[in-house]
């Protein structure tokens, strides 16, 4: 007997408690991607625009980051597959290529 019986099997408590973070920080990603390519700058003099282009895509890594942060954690990898940060990490790259287009 070594699988845990059902009753003691607390993974699908577990999983919902976890995913709320994930989720949570997969949109604030997948926005400040979103945002990051929808701004669009009036011409080279706008600094505003570009300076809005930088922080969304600094912040759409920082979360995309946090994202894997979390789920490195073993007993997070434990009960959530490796999909779970998959939209995060894909707007997290699709920023850096954004962040290195402004600059």
């Amino acid at each position: 007997m070594t699988s845990p019986s059902p009753v003691d099997d607390d993974r699908g408590c577990l999983r919902l408690v976890l995913a709320v973070p994930l989720v949570l920080l997969t949109l604030v990603a997948m926005c400040c991607c979103w945002a990051a390519l929808t701004i669009r700058p009036s011409g080279s003099w706008d600094d505003d625009a570009y300076a809005g282009i930088v922080l969304a895509c600094v912040l759409s890594i920082g979360a995309a980051g946090a994202v894997v942060g979390v789920w490195l954690l073993p007993s997070v990898r434990r009960v959530m597959g490796w999909w779970w940060v998959g939209p995060a990490v894909v707007s997290g790259v699709i920023a850096g290529i954004r962040y290195v287009g402004v600059g």
